[in-house]
């Protein structure tokens, strides 16, 4: 299948999801607001959820995430890890496949956004909000350490200059990284801004 196909079955997947999906917008992104705030809920894991609930969440995402490779006819392995009150998704393939890496997109974009489609389907399933992480071919693993490279590069700057330092706005998965990583260099980070803007400050206090 072409690249363009892909892309055009994989937007008929979307388009069909958030057609039959009965959530109200507001609602969804007040709970992502409330699932990913900083820094408790990023900084720590989510108590009170079962190993049961978050397995059957993995399941429901799994079943989801196979269905949208089937559609879009694109091989691919998934895997699912829960660890530190989180269910991890991963989708990887033996060989190397033009078709995952169009489910990253440009800097990940569209791998976020099949991130939030997918607890989206997991609200509707199971009722319950969810915080999985979802990553394809290794791009988040590959990201972290761009992103801690981005923390170390601010601390030196903060140091040199005593002046803050801004980040580019990222996603809260990606700020908890950041969070930890200045945070082990022995400056200061925080996150300012709201929804797309939101980013991080590093300082020295």
């Amino acid at each position: 299948m072409s690249a363009e196909s892909t892309e055009h079955s994989i937007s008929a997947e979307i388009s069909v999801d958030l057609k039959d999906e009965s959530v109200d917008p507001a609602r969804t992104a007040n709970q992502d607001a409330e699932l990913d705030s900083e820094p408790d809920a990023d900084g720590n894991p989510e108590k009170g959820i079962s190993a049961s609930r978050l397995e059957e969440e993995g399941d429901v995402a799994a079943d989801y995430l196979e269905e949208l490779l089937d559609i879009a006819d694109i091989d691919g392995d998934i895997d699912i890890e829960v660890r530190s009150g989180r269910t991890y998704i991963s989708i990887v393939a033996e060989e190397e496949a033009a078709g995952l890496e169009n489910l990253v997109g440009k800097d990940g974009e569209v791998l976020e956004a099949l991130q939030e489609l997918t607890r989206l389907a997991v609200l509707s399933a199971t009722e319950n909000r969810s915080r999985l992480v979802l990553d394809i071919n290794g791009y988040r693993a590959e990201r972290a350490g761009d992103l801690e490279k981005i923390a170390a590069d601010a601390v030196a700057s903060v140091k040199d200059s005593g002046e803050a330092v801004a980040l580019a706005p990222m996603s809260a998965y990606e700020r908890k990284i950041v969070h930890d990583a200045v945070a082990g260099l022995g400056l200061v980070s925080e996150s300012e801004g709201e929804g797309a803007d939101r980013h991080i400050v590093v300082s020295a206090d």
